[in-house]
């Protein structure tokens, strides 16, 4: 077979010099072809990237032939969509590119109508435009504008010329294994390593595939497995190199992250840290690697909420990026995406939605269609758009990284449980609890089959689904979930977490709700005793558990022990919240309720009249709340 592409070649190449006079410099040809349905939607989606035809090219100067005997017969099969790709052909980048291409119109079957002409392997093109062909019997018709780019293309040839430095290292089968986990191919990697491994005649080959082995598995979201292969690497590397040598450096860094990915924090950033002394020691400044530790450090200080820090190491890792590395390479898309993800969580949202922004377009331009990456993009972008209230944009974008992920990762990746789980946070925000619901089962389903089972992430999912239980107002449910959480925390957390507050208070909830008031006052008191440890004294979650128990003395009628609650709660938000803000009308709203039953009715009006005037500075005339606490003011007078 090989023998038969290498002489097929060659026959092209040979009649393209004979006929190359006789030419056209520009010209257009035709190819119509059937695509299925799903990967027709692939090719929407790299709209302006680029595209290779990996076999032998059949193009027709004939548009007749090529739509009517060819797109349009594709379309008896109802899965497929018929394309006509016209395709714009530039000689001198043929030329340049060692593209060859040859007329065969005596050899065609159509003869001379056709015009045949046949491109060799591998001819790349750029996707100008996409647009459907009018036609009233079938919306499955589409016309594909090409331009030929060839091997000459200046974005392509920058990237492609890193990637192969990136990989200089290996040659044959472990070049082409590193290339498969950059195309999000890591299963198919690891088969490779694993029979290059068994292959292996010295300990710098043992050491190189057992650390790109380890990177396999930890694509793969396998982190014990990625753990051992890059402990098996150092172990190799510290007998046979200096100290200070950067290939023990890669192998801290890559420890690093498979325990940040395991949440063990504390040893990621030591690894990452003992990676970039070495680093800085053996590697010139601008040096690619060093950007790479930065940012792995700038990704924990962000998890410990140290937001500052890490938007500096990730500001220090774009800097050497932007001038290492080609301009559409993915790992400045990663920059970018980790910049945005503390923009995030800094409340600076069009900021964060800038960045991801700018991450999307680079690997749009860099990755295949269903690369990971672009599905973390689509989730990013998500994110930003349901912290800023557009539900149905949010739900788009999850669902679309959700598509990516199901055809390019495993069933059970951490990443698919990512996505499930902010497609359900989506639903809840609408109040589509049975939709959430399922949501956060299925990302929870994935993360237990791949986390310890004491891991905080699995507590957090108790929490949420005990949550969406208690709006339901299945009370049994809801606290059998919480009380998972809490034995979750109480492992795995220190005795005075602000989670474990939220677990007690949360238990708390449903036994008001339940009417068993003394177990929640119980709760609602270990919750602030705690947060009154872990917190600063004006924090918000204080004035939560204030109001929650000043809410249980006034339901069990005792009032002086609800109206010092109350009191205690309104005093931080005043200091803590704007003077109108809506958070203040339930104190004040709290406070009037406890003073009415004690017959203190001026004192009741007083705080009725503070919330009324809030409702009427931010809600219009008609709003329900409005209404309502006029309404409450005008019965509140009729006693005095």
């Amino acid at each position: 077979m090989v023998f038969f592409i290498r002489h097929l070649h060659n026959h092209i190449a040979e009649l393209h010099r004979q006929q190359q006079d006789s030419v056209q410099t520009n010209f257009q040809v035709f190819r119509g072809q059937g695509l299925s349905i799903e990967d027709f939607d692939k090719m929407k989606k790299t709209k302006g990237g680029l595209m290779s035809f990996n076999n032998f090219l059949s193009t027709s100067r004939n548009r007749d032939i090529s739509l009517n005997n060819f797109a349009q017969i594709a379309l008896m099969n109802q899965n497929s969509v018929g394309i006509l790709f016209i395709m714009n052909i530039d000689t001198a980048i043929c030329t340049q590119s060692s593209t060859p291409f040859a007329e065969l119109s005596e050899s065609s079957y159509f003869k001379n109508q056709e015009e045949e002409i046949l491109f060799s392997t591998h001819t790349i093109f750029r996707i100008d435009s996409i647009e459907r062909i009018e036609d009233d019997s079938t919306d499955r018709l589409w016309q594909v504008h090409l331009t030929i780019v060839g091997n000459q293309d200046d974005d392509f040839n920058k990237l492609t010329a890193h990637l192969r430095e990136e990989c200089m290292w290996a040659t044959g089968w472990a070049r082409f294994a590193h290339i498969l986990i950059q195309l999000g191919e890591p299963a198919k990697a690891e088969h490779l390593y694993q029979m290059l491994l068994e292959n292996a005649t010295s300990d710098k080959q043992r050491s190189d595939y057992n650390l790109q082995l380890g990177a396999a598995y930890q694509n793969m979201g396998e982190y014990s497995k990625a753990l051992s292969s890059y402990e098996r690497s150092l172990e190799i590397n510290k007998i046979a190199l200096p100290p200070n040598h950067s290939e023990l450096a890669t192998c801290y860094n890559n420890i690093g992250g498979v325990y940040y990915r395991m949440g063990e924090i504390q040893k990621a950033l030591l690894f990452f840290e003992q990676a970039l002394q070495i680093q800085k020691i053996a590697l010139p400044a601008n040096h690619p690697s060093l950007a790479s530790c930065y940012s792995n450090i700038g990704t924990v200080y962000a998890n410990m909420d140290e937001y500052p820090k890490a938007l500096l190491s990730y500001e220090q890792s774009l800097e050497i990026r932007a001038i290492a590395l080609p301009l559409n390479h993915p790992d400045l898309a990663m920059s970018y995406n980790n910049i945005g993800n503390v923009y995030v969580n800094m409340g600076q949202y069009s900021k964060a939605l800038s960045s991801y922004q700018q991450a999307f377009e680079i690997r749009a331009i860099a990755l295949p269609p269903n690369h990971p990456d672009l599905a973390g993009s689509y989730n990013n972008i998500g994110l930003v758009y349901c912290d800023m209230g557009e539900y149905s944009k949010a739900l788009s974008m999850y669902e679309r990284s959700l598509e990516i992920q199901k055809i390019a990762l495993p069933s059970n990746h951490p990443l698919s449980a990512t996505s499930y789980n902010n497609i359900g946070k989506v639903y809840d925000k609408i109040g589509k609890l049975s939709e959430a619901l399922s949501s956060y089962e299925r990302a929870f389903e994935i993360d237990k089959a791949t986390l310890p089972p004491n891991h905080p992430h699995l507590a957090n999912y108790y929490n949420k689904i005990g949550m969406l239980y208690t709006k339901m107002g299945d009370y049994a449910k809801a606290l059998s979930s919480y009380e998972q959480s809490l034995e979750i925390h109480k492992i795995a957390l220190p005795l005075n977490h602000p989670d474990l507050a939220a677990s007690y208070n949360n238990i708390g909830v449903v036994y008001f709700n339940m009417g068993e008031y003394p177990k929640a006052l119980s709760l609602y008191e270990r919750s602030l005793e705690i947060r009154a440890i872990a917190l600063p004294s004006n924090h918000p979650s204080l004035a939560a558990s204030y109001d929650n128990i000043g809410r249980v003395y006034d339901k069990v009628g005792e009032l002086s022990e609800a109206l010092s609650s109350y009191e205690r709660a309104l005093e931080i938000k005043k200091i803590t919240l704007p003077l109108n803000h809506p958070d203040l009308t339930k104190s004040y709203g709290n406070i009037g309720i406890v003073y009415e039953k004690m017959g203190e009715y001026s004192k009741a009006l007083s705080f009725l009249e503070l919330t009324h005037d809030i409702f009427k500075q931010s809600l219009p005339p008609t709003h329900p709340d409005v209404v309502k606490s006029q309404r409450d003011i005008e019965n509140l007078k009729k006693k005095l």
